[in-house]
């Protein structure tokens, strides 16, 4: 049940990430363009693990709860629109809290349907990180995956540190929440204090 309830949870955080994003695109200021990307950026992730895991029908399309939580947050984002903006980098916020939920929701899905722990960490990254990359392309955005931004490594630290908890039999309802937190706050410590991984430079090799 908690993970349930996470999951909708993270489906509330990440449509309003995804509404706000394309709200701050001129062209996207319609409704229908604000909601569908909030809708791509919700569901995005998920409907791509499900596909890899042969988890049908996809979640989304067996439950009604998931389109609601949707609509919910599109209207919320809307009727509170002018406050939220107002707050600072609520967009990196409500990304942030979706990412860390959803990077251990998609590990536990796969760990319960025998995937082994290495390609359940793999698969909660693309749970956590392919809607924003969905998002990103839409708006013809660099996607923050491929940013300078500690964000990939923030959601593989705190997959590891969950299937490890759970080999040491940690009780998942435990391990969830501290795990989401690793990965929120290495996130949010990352951005604060402009923190990055090396670059991958080429240097002026030259190819003949």
């Amino acid at each position: 049940m908690l993970f349930y309830w996470l999951n909708l949870i993270g489906i509330f955080f990440f449509t309003i990430s995804g509404s706000l994003a394309a709200r701050d695109k001129k062209h996207y200021h319609d409704y229908f363009g604000v909601f569908f990307t909030g809708f791509i950026t919700a569901i995005g992730g998920g409907t791509l693990r499900d596909m890899m895991l042969g988890a049908y029908p996809i979640s989304w399309l067996s439950d009604a709860n998931i389109l609601i939580s949707i609509i919910i947050a599109f209207a919320f984002t809307l009727l509170f629109k002018k406050y939220i903006v107002k707050l600072r980098r609520t967009l990196f916020l409500f990304d942030t809290v979706g990412v860390g939920i959803y990077t251990i929701l998609g590990v536990q899905k796969s760990l319960e349907l025998g995937v082994n722990p290495f390609a359940a960490v793999i698969l909660g990254l693309i749970s956590a990180v392919f809607g924003g990359v969905i998002r990103d392309t839409l708006l013809n955005e660099i996607p923050l995956i491929f940013a300078k931004e500690i964000y990939a490594t923030a959601c593989i630290a705190g997959a590891v540190l969950y299937t490890s908890m759970l080999y040491f039999n940690i009780e998942a309802n435990i391990a969830a929440p501290i795990c989401m937190i690793l990965i929120i706050s290495i996130r949010v410590i990352a951005v604060k204090y402009k923190l990055a991984l090396p670059k991958f430079d080429s240097g002026n090799e030259t190819i003949d």
